[in-house]
């Protein structure tokens, strides 16, 4: 099995029984917030343009890049769907014209004339409607697990699709938090250092469980051009800075006696079983991004300036009414969302950064879109208008996959994180809403446990359903979620990491009978 590296998630796998792009990235996604680093810019296209099969892991836009398909790639390939419960992905591909699509059943091999292909799909509420996903490719003499960002619950399912000879996962941010929050400095920074330190902590069980020969860090980080951003860059390894890059992963595997291989735009990778021979474009293509990082992003900066000042221009191309427009779309939204707005149960504000004070006012108790002037808000934005507007002009149906992955924007929250704002943004259409209610109905079924250190606990997390069998770590009374760090009191069932009611947890003492 030959695999070219193309940046970020992407990979152009070539096995005895066909070609699968994966997941390729090239143009600036998220307000021309995010670029690939290290650069893809100078790969050719068309070594990999014309596939037997796509495979897009879900529809972020550093991973679905509708601008440079629709040039670039060949709509006769087949495309390898997930198994998700909304068809997004598939209308998505069909608007570009791709035609031919392989419906897979969640985690069920299938036989594609010698090529096995498996996909997880991942469609729990906090993942909104455009779900994730983790593909397996076989060919009979190796088999690769591409994780992407996808964070699978189910361990033992991963691992009895394996074993692996290659593995490419996500080590690094892909988030605002905490950078975009105005926390306390001395908290900010500690927040983050927790985020880092986390992060690459949740990598390395994935590295651990799945036990792969050969280990691949991928799927970030982005790099950040422009100059309002820049700050959010790694470049000196920075321990509150949440995008470390690969070689800081490879670090942090060395240092729990594990291994991993850097790759880097053009990398070709040969698998043959567990051997494998990697292959850089060039010493300098490979190091130079990280042993001189800030000299390496200038000139990508300056490469890129005219085209970033060009899209900025068209953010909006004209003045709203946001506080009209806005109660138009949200307002039959909210009130087809009872589970949602009640847990939020309050404001969400937008204000305008050049108007301190003033913005949109999202009321969840009332069900109303009115403007803002300053009274409490659960959760408060502070952006440019024109982002917004620009947001209107699309209808984007999905703000956190443009506006909040953005990180053009301050927030601020009183009290801990509150999960159903940013699933409200990300379901921003009627089906969408009944969607992720019907979601978070069926999320609420709590009847399964497993028992442990006298505790007999609920076996789905409550916040993502991550299997708490494999992910649950007990210490006295509290228990943690180790995918994402979420805490609960086992004495009350009360979730410390979030005050939403929906996300207490069903426990007992085994020994005493005595409810949680």
């Amino acid at each position: 099995m030959r695999i070219t590296f193309l940046g970020h998630a992407g990979l152009f796998v070539e096995t005895r029984h066909g070609t699968v792009l994966c997941d390729p990235w090239f143009t600036p996604a998220y307000f021309e917030s995010w670029f690939p680093f290290p650069r893809n810019d100078t790969l050719d296209p068309e070594r990999f343009a014309r596939p037997d099969y796509l495979y897009v892991s879900h529809l972020h836009r550093d991973h679905f890049d509708p601008e440079w398909i629709a040039r670039h790639v060949d709509t006769r390939a087949r495309v390898l769907l997930p198994d998700f419960t909304v068809p997004y992905l598939e209308d998505s591909l069909r608007a570009l014209g791709f035609t031919s699509f392989v419906r897979t059943d969640n985690a069920e091999p299938i036989d594609l004339e010698g090529l096995e292909v498996t996909i997880i799909a991942m469609n729990a509420p906090a993942d909104g409607p455009l779900g994730d996903s983790a593909l397996v490719l076989g060919d009979g003499t190796t088999r690769v697990l591409n994780q992407n960002d996808a964070r699978p619950g189910d361990v033992p399912l991963l691992q009895r699709l394996g074993p692996y000879d290659g593995h490419f996962l996500q080590f690094s941010g892909a988030i605002w938090y905490p950078v975009a929050y105005d926390f306390p400095p001395d908290e900010k920074e500690r927040l983050a250092r927790e985020k880092r330190i986390n992060q690459m902590a949740r990598a390395r069980q994935y590295v651990e469980w799945v036990g792969a020969a050969h280990v691949f860090p991928s799927a970030g980080p982005p790099c950040f051009l422009d100059a309002a951003l820049e700050h959010l860059n790694d470049l000196d390894g920075e321990p509150t800075n949440i995008f470390p890059d690969q070689t800081v992963f490879l670090a942090e595997l060395a240092d729990h006696h594990l291994s991993g291989h850097l790759v880097v735009p053009g990398t070709v990778i040969e698998l043959d079983g567990p051997r494998a021979h990697v292959d850089h474009p060039s010493v300098d293509v490979a190091h130079e991004p990280f042993a001189a990082k800030g000299p390496y992003l200038q000139r990508y900066r300056a490469d890129w300036n005219d085209w970033m000042v060009e899209r900025r221009r068209g953010w909006a191309v004209r003045e709203h009414d946001v506080v009209a427009e806005l109660a138009e779309w949200f307002e039959p939204l909210l009130t087809a969302a009872p589970i949602t707005s009640a847990g939020i149960g309050g404001v969400v504000a937008l204000e305008w950064e050049h108007a301190p004070g003033t913005g949109v006012a999202i009321d969840f108790v009332d069900s109303a879109v009115r403007p803002w002037t300053g009274e409490p808000a659960v959760y408060r934005v502070t952006l440019d208008r024109r982002l917004v507007e620009s947001c209107i002009e699309r209808h984007d149906d999905d703000w956190v996959n443009s506006l909040f992955l953005s990180c053009r924007f301050t927030a601020h929250r009183d009290g801990p994180f509150n999960e159903h704002v940013m699933t409200f943004f990300k379901a921003l259409s009627p089906d969408r809403v009944a969607h992720i209610e019907a979601s978070h109905r069926a999320a609420r079924r709590a009847d399964e446990h497993f028992d442990h250190d006298g505790w007999r606990v609920q076996r789905w997390c409550p916040h993502r359903q991550a299997d708490l069998a494999r992910f649950g770590e007990i210490e006295g009374t509290r228990l943690t979620c180790a995918l994402h760090h979420w805490q609960w009191d086992l004495v009350t069932g009360r979730c410390i990491t979030s005050d939403d009611p929906d996300k207490q947890l069903h426990c007992e003492r085994v020994d005493e009978s005595r409810p949680g």
